[in-house]
């Protein structure tokens, strides 16, 4: 059932209530700016829950992408369209002087001035930028193992950077030789969200383009974000009807534990004395399927209580203003009473947004399956 709906018990965020609008807007009786149409679709945190778990599979998020692509077209768009929209755009440019830009933000006058003209709620944080990104220093692996290109994402290569040197670790553990693309590319999430979906099909066709020689020849495409992940696995082919590349890449893409399962010899570590608390991202579950992650914690023997609702933070939707306070309920809905109920557990959240949440609202620090799987953890 919709996050926001379970949050706000208003037919309006339905699934149903936003389905009814929509049917308007194709019989002609609202157009794509109407008021009643935006604000169906304002709490709609973009999860795609309703494309699995809706018996409809309704996909409400592709919907709004659609509908804000139609609204804001060669007009002046709201001010988390270009800040939060382009993200990837103002990470890369702030890795350039990481230190001098997290001392910014931090200087209280000064975040706060960010934060409003980024169209954020002043109760988040902004996250740190890395001192070095991963693309900058990683030249590839030096194992001899089969090849395996890794798709490090805007997310995890300029704040998490942690995480990619985890995978590389995992990787060449399990007799991988996990490689790079020699130039940065974007999946597009960020375009895609807030619907600037012309510049978001020019970003997934280049980097599609990039990733399809490798593709072709059989090496596995790993994925580290999970909404990242799917936006190639999925996103992409949407967005690309019929494109060959699409298609090559799409059939290509892993997720760690996917990859992991299908490697001969595998052998997780045991962490049978390690308690779990999984917060599974949305578009993990709900584009890319969660069974090869429960399957790969199950050997390891650790404890584990598994999450299904969203974290409420959900990609740029919880930081936006506005959203606040629904974001803080949807967490209560589950994750929050799950982090208070263990205190002692580890906490696994591959999604930076859940990540993000996780540290915003209860100050505790969360892994990717990869660092948990680490062998140098």
């Amino acid at each position: 059932m919709c996050p926001s709906y379970l949050a706000t018990r208003e037919e309006k965020d339905s699934t149903r209530g936003r389905a009814r609008v929509l049917q308007e807007v194709v019989r002609g009786e609202l157009a794509w700016d109407a008021p009643e149409v935006h604000d169906s679709l304002d709490l709609c945190l973009s999860c795609k829950g309703c494309a699995s778990d809706c018996p409809t599979g309704i996909d409400m998020a592709t919907y709004k992408s659609e509908v804000l692509h139609q609204t804001y077209r060669r007009r002046l768009r709201p001010r988390p369209h270009y800040a939060l929209g382009r993200l990837p755009l103002w990470a890369a440019l702030a890795s350039r002087i990481p230190r001098l830009a997290n001392l910014l933000v931090r200087l209280p006058l000064v975040g706060a001035l960010i934060l409003r003209l980024a169209g954020v709620d002043a109760r988040r944080s902004i996250p740190r930028f890395a001192p070095r990104p991963f693309l900058r220093t990683f030249r590839g692996s030096a194992s001899a193992g089969r090849p395996a290109l890794l798709f490090a994402d805007s997310f995890s290569n300029h704040f998490d950077p942690e995480v990619l040197a985890s995978v590389v670790r995992v990787l060449e553990g399990a007799g991988w030789a996990p490689y790079t693309l020699e130039k940065r590319e974007c999946c597009g999430l960020t375009w895609i969200t807030t619907g600037q979906l012309d510049a978001a099909r020019r970003i997934v066709s280049r980097t599609v383009a990039a990733l399809a020689p490798a593709a072709r020849d059989g090496v596995p495409i790993v994925g580290i974000e999970p909404s990242c992940t799917a936006v190639l696995r999925s996103d992409a082919l949407e967005l690309l009807p019929g494109d060959a590349d699409a298609l090559a890449v799409a059939g290509a893409t892993r997720t760690l534990a996917e990859l992991l399962a299908e490697t001969d010899g595998y052998q997780p570590p045991d962490l049978s004395d390690v308690e779990l608390v999984i917060q599974p991202h949305c578009h993990h579950h709900a584009v890319l399927g969660w069974d090869a992650d429960a399957a790969l914690l199950a050997r390891t023997g650790a404890r584990t209580n598994r999450l299904s609702g969203c974290c409420g933070l959900a990609g740029n939707f919880g930081v936006e203003i506005g959203h606040y306070d629904v974001s803080v309920a949807v967490a209560q809905q589950q994750l929050l009473p799950a982090l208070d109920a263990a205190t002692d557990a580890v906490v696994l959240a591959d999604g930076f947004s859940c990540r993000t949440q996780i540290a915003d609202l209860r100050e505790r620090p969360s892994v990717h399956l990869a660092q948990l799987l680490d062998p140098t953890r």
